[in-house]
């Protein structure tokens, strides 16, 4: 049997964030876990050096990091998120992730 990983039935009970969403060798993986009008939540996996390219959302997004390392770019300032930390996606300001190491995150983001 079969299971869609971006089925969010899927989340029930108690679950392990960095079991969400495996690495995959020199790939970006992402799984969505919650999808609604009012905003959804992500959950990525950055193989080491992987990246997404600078771009801008009309939203507010919450970047949680479960582990590794990455260098998130706002607007050209880099910030250096280790696991444990988080950090605000402000709307309309241009971005771009990095994974230094390999890394997980999960993302949410609340549109308004």
């Amino acid at each position: 049997m079969s299971t869609n990983i971006n089925d969010s039935s899927t989340l029930n009970g108690v679950l392990q964030q960095a079991e969400l969403v495996l690495y995959q060798t020199g790939s970006v993986v992402s799984r969505i876990l919650i999808k609604n009008p009012s905003g959804n939540v992500t959950a990525f996996a950055f193989d080491q050096g992987e990246s997404l390219s600078e771009h801008t959302v009309p939203f507010d997004a919450l970047a949680l990091i479960i582990e590794g390392e990455a260098e998130i770019s706002i607007s050209i300032i880099a910030h250096r998120v280790y696991a444990g930390q988080m950090l605000l996606l402000p709307a309309n300001q241009p971005h771009s992730v990095k994974a230094i190491t390999r890394f997980k995150m999960i993302l949410i983001m609340i549109k308004a």
